[in-house]
């Protein structure tokens, strides 16, 4: 985990009302309060609270004069004795009042921001952005050429750390563009990690492999050539270390399998399918995993940076473990299932332990939407949400569930829906404050579900993503540039229109990135602006009582923020219940630097 700061935010709300929020870390302890300080102008500060603020992380400064500039820091109390104060935050005289903070990009022509991701690149404790600006893309089912991807790393003020290009030897696409953003070796600083090719530039300008060559078939696929994997610097984009990609794609015909579809090809589809994810295997320092093909064969590679060299640390084939062809997904996840301290990559309806290994297999195939976490309280351990495309009978296996609740740590079918069904899309969280535990639904179902399987109200608005963003504990749902309030009677109520923006990847419409990254404990969320110039960050400003420690602080959050971009874009989940009726969450282990120091939780 990173070692973060406060993350002080301040936001006009207009006649004279200003939203500050900051964060409540893993590391804090529970008697943690707070002093919240004004300052205007070159004045001197004015504490704001007459008592220390102990209910919750966020305070609705009234009859603030924003004629000129002012600038908020909270110090934290302990045994009545004030702390060192946070970064300040600064907002602009007359600034307007609007709830996102704006960071202007250097769009390249004929490019437009896509997904994003969050790391502390230059290591002062605040998360930075790293945003793919795409721009001609295809399908991998698909012909035609498409444009190099490129990278860019920004602080929230939109100052440009560096671009990477990757190359026109790099297709563009949802399958094949996978990035990971995270602090690889605990040094404090965030890596950039990613497939690369012949002619990927780095941030300094520096070449990968040949630039003279082009691997590029007349259909715009690349079927050809050396792949390549390498670690960037995240300040200054440069590239540390390469090596040749794990799997190759050779053979190039023999990707196939038994998934939802069944067959396999040799026109670049299947063998380029990419996902890939961040893990702690060692339950210490993580690991980065690239990954391969999910329709049937499934190759999943694990790499440790550290003290400056790269590593295979070890290598996961379907082909090599009986059971696990065509078990793949259009997304992952990654969770700690058994206890151990060490994480495990649940890859749709199969999982892999942390040693490389296969754990289980649910045999329901191929799936296109995925959510882990503790959806039923009443059960030990972490539940999984799988959507799957069943339509494709295959001899010797049954014409599974289109969507299905298993256990995570055995893989064992708690309860299934639509047998014989390929369905879409699927979310399962804690929506509703009424029914205990989480609620389930998916496209074309007739309704919401509780844990239990059973129908109890009218089916959301949205099947798409979900935030933390009102005052309570349930989720709301988040789909295209808005949010709802799910309502389990009634219709839903609109929360946020993010007027002037675009959601990304068509009919997904993901936003850039969703996740906590300043503030208290809810979620920002990103998306471009319309005229593709900048991105907004969008965070609520809606006080609550509830006090939570930063969800950063929670490791298969924080690596479900790594893990985003992928595929077919998922929201984040915790590893224990947030909802209505939940139970104060484990303190995360984590030494005084905040790094993770996982060891078996009592308290699972």
């Amino acid at each position: 985990m990173e070692n973060l700061g406060r993350g002080v935010v301040a936001i006009n709300q207009g006649e004279g009302k200003v939203y500050v929020g900051w964060r409540l870390l893993g590391t804090d302890p529970d008697n943690i309060a707070f002093n919240l300080y004004r300052t205007s102008g070159n004045g001197k500060p004015v504490k704001l609270n007459k008592q220390p603020i102990i209910q919750s992380t966020n305070y609705i400064d009234q009859g603030v004069d924003l004629s000129q500039s002012i600038s908020y820091v909270v110090r934290p109390v302990l045994s009545g004795k004030e702390q060192a104060a946070s970064k300040p935050y600064t907002l602009m005289a007359n600034a307007p009042a609007q709830q996102y903070l704006t960071l202007p990009l250097q769009t390249p022509q004929g490019y437009t921001p896509n997904d994003a991701s969050a790391g502390d690149l230059d290591g002062d404790g605040e998360y930075d952005i790293v945003i793919h600006q795409a721009g001609r893309g295809r399908d991998n089912g698909q012909a035609g050429l498409t444009d190099p991807p490129i990278l860019e790393g920004y602080k929230l003020d939109g100052t440009l750390f560096w671009r990477i290009n990757l190359g026109r030897n790099i297709r563009e696409g949802a399958h094949y563009t996978q990035f990971m953003v995270y602090d690889l070796d605990g040094d404090g600083r965030a890596e950039v990690a990613c497939k690369t090719a012949d002619g990927t530039i780095d941030g300094t300008g520096k070449v990968v492999g040949d630039s003279t060559k082009h691997w590029v078939g007349q259909d715009g696929k690349i079927m050809t050539g050396p792949e390549y994997f390498t670690v960037f610097d995240g300040k200054t984009g440069a590239a540390l270390a390469t090596t040749d990609y794990i799997p190759s794609r050779n053979p190039t015909d023999g990707w196939g399998g038994i998934g939802g579809n069944g067959g396999t090809d040799n026109n670049g589809n299947r063998v380029d399918r990419f996902l890939a994810c961040v893990a702690y295997l060692d339950g210490k320092l993580p690991s980065v995993i690239m990954c391969r093909g999910y329709y049937g064969r499934t190759v999943l590679a694990a790499w440790d940076w550290r003290n400056g060299k790269l590593s295979s640390r070890w290598v996961f084939d379907s082909n090599k473990q009986d059971g696990f062809s065509g078990m793949g997904n259009h997304n992952l996840t990654v969770t700690d299932v058994d206890n151990d301290g060490k994480d495990e990559i649940i890859y749709g309806s199969m999982a892999v332990d942390d040693n490389g290994k296969g754990l289980y297999t649910t045999r329901l195939r191929h799936g296109d939407a995925l959510h882990v976490t503790d959806l039923d309280p009443t059960r030990p351990g972490l539940e999984v949400w799988g959507i799957h495309e069943n339509e494709e009978p295959v001899p010797g296996y049954d014409n599974g569930y289109g969507a299905a609740l298993y256990d995570a740590r055995t893989g064992q079918v708690i309860w299934g829906k639509f047998p014989g069904k390929d369905v879409g899309r699927g979310v399962a969280e804690d929506v509703d404050p009424t029914n205990p535990g989480a609620e389930l639904w998916w496209s074309g179902s007739d309704g919401v579900y509780n844990v239990k399987g059973e129908r109890i109200g009218d089916n959301p608005p949205s099947v798409n993503f979900l935030a933390w963003w009102d005052g309570d504990l349930t989720r709301e749902l988040l789909d295209g540039n808005h949010i709802d309030k799910y309502k389990l009677t009634g219709p839903s109520e609109r929360l946020l229109t993010a007027e002037g923006c675009s959601s990304n990847n068509g009919t997904k419409a993901t936003p850039a990135l969703s996740a906590d990254l300043f503030g208290d404990w809810r979620e920002e969320v990103i998306f471009r602006t319309n005229d593709n110039k900048s991105l907004r960050i969008y965070t609520t400003t809606i006080p609550t009582e509830h006090r939570l420690y930063t969800l950063m602080h929670d490791p298969q959050y924080r690596l479900s923020i790594a893990w985003q971009n992928v595929g077919y874009n998922q929201p984040p989940h915790t590893s224990f219940h947030l909802g209505n009726g939940m139970k104060t969450p484990p303190k995360p282990l984590l030494n005084a630097e905040g790094q993770s120091m996982r060891s078996v939780r009592k308290d699972f």
